[in-house]
């Protein structure tokens, strides 16, 4: 529909709609074609308009403090606390004086990122901590056991150190991370005198792999190691404090309620259930978590929003149940508001007894929020609700930004919510007819329900397993129509019958009815991960296109006007430039015994000196490789022997792993790069990574150039963080590897023995 008229100073002007019809003449000889860009600049001003109208703006809070978070890890090193806090706090201030201006929007988004930024930097400043820096073999420690794991082969502690004696180091650690022989971790609270051989935190193992180094710092622990001799338990100087008798009473309900379990259930029937209850998955066999994770369905082992959401909702509907059956309470008394504070009780319980990792606290956050709205009489359901809970865990855990768990959560999330607030209301607004009814009786609208709630988490959190675990779920979907409704209606509610008949002596049937779940939800797992193709794998493609396509969901989710497609375009991007990132031709591990090639056939093969399975699995699951660690066919083309390997990889160059100096000679004159955990040799015609090398920048990976090798390393020269600190010294920032220039050869004396010359010389 348009319109024409004329304004004061006697000109015709035209007013349309988009899409633009018909050009209607405005007084010129305008052509058609050309009114159609002020149109569209129009509407596109429109649907920005429509985007940051009122109550559009919270949403988008968490996000740019996210970004703070995320600028504050990419720097190269740490900041300056009170530098950043005061640029944080001068720009909130600003923020609140133009609260009335056209300006605000802009300005809370850059006070947000400020804000994210300081605060990651407060919060590395407040678990300040040493780090082990190289490794100590026999160092004598006692303390107090924070936190125990029961794994599948051994066993595994936290104590938190009150002294450490080694003869030849004086470091200082606050925590430690020690295995032990399964059966032998002593009990949390416990105070124990032992010998332990500690180990750095383990870093990536890879450039751009996750690092464990970094996880472990927040955690407070310094190093990781293992136990040498008996664990003896010792009274302890002085009281470990509150939260140490907090830890050990939390760790005694989780061993109670563990060995309620056990009398009933064995097996992975026993650690499921455990872990769905208490947090515990580490005694979940090998095989069982693989498939679990193949199939899709290793979201049920993390405790996380449908766990909480499952324990509230049934306290939630129980209470109000059994609350009804009063009628003088029903009628006087706001009885949905009492089961909602019940519900939250029960959650934060839940929350207390599993642990309180990064998925639990989010979800914890997000079900509060939502039953504080039910008691307040607000909507529950919002994106207020999911950008209230996400800065709630970024202000208590900056870290946790840049963890998987909490990636993938609140991607799950966020397309959950846009369901709800857009696709949800028009599936259950549909005509009643009688067809649509009577599908509707035997749950086809809840079934549809279940279908798009799986297929939009599990497209959504896609790009995170992708980039993390290097592998998809085809059959996600297929695996969680399955399995989901058996764990909702069986599983879950017999788990919380099971705890609250504890006390009574009446749990044994209840963790049965259970075990009969957890039975079908295995078979499924492995049903679905034994079909053709269940694996799908995905090369590592880096940050770049993990942050376009994060960006690509958020717009999806919180944008309402056509706007939103902008968000398809970039998972488009994001998508054709994670299948196109170059593969590495050489990869080397950060002690130099371990290094790989890749050949003439495309697939790496592997020259080692030692044995690293947990490395070997890695790299392959980066490569999209389907080989485990012990395949054979890792050592095609490879010759080994007494001094070191040889291999040749893609255009006949020839890699050399060299283990003695006599191999050194030999392969500088052949080889085109050379990795030896030794000093590079003088005058060596080839690439060499040496030992100075790795120990200043940690694992290396390398990509063929024209006249040399282009390099990419853990710990790029420059890069000084306390979880990753820098060799003393180290500034090079060199990112090319190539040969020196052939050196000359040592001018030899050419006078010939007297003996030796001949008559005619």
């Amino acid at each position: 529909m348009a319109e024409q008229g004329t304004t004061p100073g006697g000109k015709r002007g035209y007013a349309g709609t988009w899409p633009p019809r018909a050009a209607v003449p405005a007084g010129g000889y305008i052509p058609a074609r050309l009114s159609i860009w002020p149109s569209f600049v129009e509407t596109l001003r429109q649907w920005a308009r429509a985007e940051a109208g009122a109550g559009r703006l919270l949403p988008w809070v968490p996000v740019a403090f996210g970004t703070g978070i995320a600028l504050y890890f990419a720097a190269e090193h740490e900041p300056v606390l009170w530098v950043a806090a005061s640029v944080a706090i001068a720009l909130c201030a600003l923020a609140f004086m133009l609260r009335r201006q056209r300006l605000f929007p802009a300005i809370v988004m850059v006070a947000a990122v400020a804000a994210g930024f300081a605060t990651a930097t407060w919060r590395t400043a407040h678990v300040a901590h040493t780090v082990l820096a190289r490794p100590m073999f026999s160092v004598a420690l006692t303390g107090f056991v924070e936190t125990r794991d029961i794994r599948e082969k051994t066993d595994r502690f936290v104590l938190r150190v009150v002294s450490m004696e080694s003869p030849r180091d004086a470091t200082r650690l606050d925590r430690v991370r020690l295995s032990v022989k399964k059966g032998t971790a002593p009990e949390v609270g416990s105070f124990v005198a032992l010998k332990a051989r500690l180990l750095p935190p383990l870093g990536p193992q890879r450039p751009g792999s996750y690092d464990f180094g970094r996880d472990l710092y927040f955690q407070g622990i310094g190093a990781s190691g293992f136990v040498m001799g008996a664990v003896k338990t010792t009274e302890p100087p002085a009281s470990g404090g509150f939260a140490l008798r907090y830890a050990a009473f939390m760790q005694g309900l989780r061993d109670a309620i563990d060995a309620r379990i056990r009398t009933t259930l064995d097996g992975d029937q026993r650690a499921i259930a455990t872990a769905l209850l208490t947090g515990r998955r580490d005694a979940i066999t090998t095989p069982v978590n693989d498939a679990m994770f193949i199939s899709g369905l290793g979201h049920v082992l993390s405790i996380s929003g449908y766990h909480m959401a499952v324990v509230a909702g049934v306290v939630f509907f129980a209470v109000r149940a059994l609350l009804a059956l009063f009628p003088a309470l029903t009628a006087g008394h706001p009885i949905k508001k009492w089961a909602a504070a019940s519900a939250l009780v029960a959650a934060a319980f839940y929350l207390m007894l599993s642990g309180a990792e990064v998925a639990t606290q989010r979800s914890f956050f997000m079900t509060a929020v939502v039953l504080i709205a039910v008691i307040v009489d607000r909507r529950a359901i919002t994106f207020r609700t999911l950008a209230v809970a996400a800065l709630i865990v970024l202000v208590i855990a900056p870290e946790a930004l840049v963890h998987p768990s909490f990636q993938m959560s609140f991607a799950a999330t966020l397309g959950l919510v846009a369901l709800v607030q857009i696709g949800m209301p028009s599936l259950l607004a549909s005509p009643d007819h009688s067809v649509t009814a009577r599908v509707a009786l035997w749950g086809g609208r809840e079934i549809a329900m279940l279908v798009l709630a799986s297929l939009v988490a599990g497209l959504a959190t896609t790009p995170y397993a992708a980039f993390h675990f290097h592998r998809v779920t085809p059959y996600g979907l297929l695996a969680n129509l399955a399995a989901m409704p058996v764990v909702s209606a069986v599983v879950m509610p017999a788990g919380l019958l099971g705890l609250a008949a504890m006390p009574f002596g009446f749990d044994g049937v209840f963790w049965a009815i259970m075990g009969v779940g957890i039975d079908w939800m295995i078979v499924v797992t492995q049903w679905v991960a034994g079909l053709p193709g269940a694996v799908g794998r995905m090369a590592a493609f880096g940050t770049g296109p993990l942050i376009v396509a994060s960006a690509g969901l958020v717009l999806l989710g919180l944008l309402r006007t056509p706007l939103r497609w902008s968000g398809a375009a970039l998972l488009a991007v994001a998508l054709i430039w994670a299948v196109r990132v170059p593969q590495p031709d050489v990869l080397v591990a950060a002690d130099g015994r371990n290094v790989a090639v890749r050949g003439g056939d495309g697939r790496l093969h592997l020259m080692r000196s030692g044995k690293d399975a947990f490395l070997v699995k890695e790299w392959l699951a980066a490569d999209a490789d389907a080989r485990t660690a012990a395949d054979p066919s890792l050592a095609d083309g490879v010759s080994c022997d007494e001094n070191g390997c040889v291999t040749q990889g893609a255009g006949g160059m020839l890699v050399s792993l060299a283990m003695r100096p006599a191999a050194l000679a030999d392969d500088c004159e052949r080889a085109a790069l050379i990795v030896t955990a030794r000093p590079a040799p003088q005058g060596c015609a080839a690439s060499v990574i040496d030992a100075e090398r790795l120990r200043r920048h940690g694992a290396l990976v390398l990509r063929r150039t024209r006249d040399g090798f282009a390099v990419d390393a853990v710990r790029p020269g420059g890069i000084d963080r306390p979880w990753s600190p820098a060799v003393p010294g180290d500034t090079e920032s060199e990112t090319a590897l190539r040969p020196p220039g052939r050196a000359p050869r040592p001018a030899v004396d050419a006078t010939p023995a007297e003996a030796d010359l001949q008559g005619d010389d």
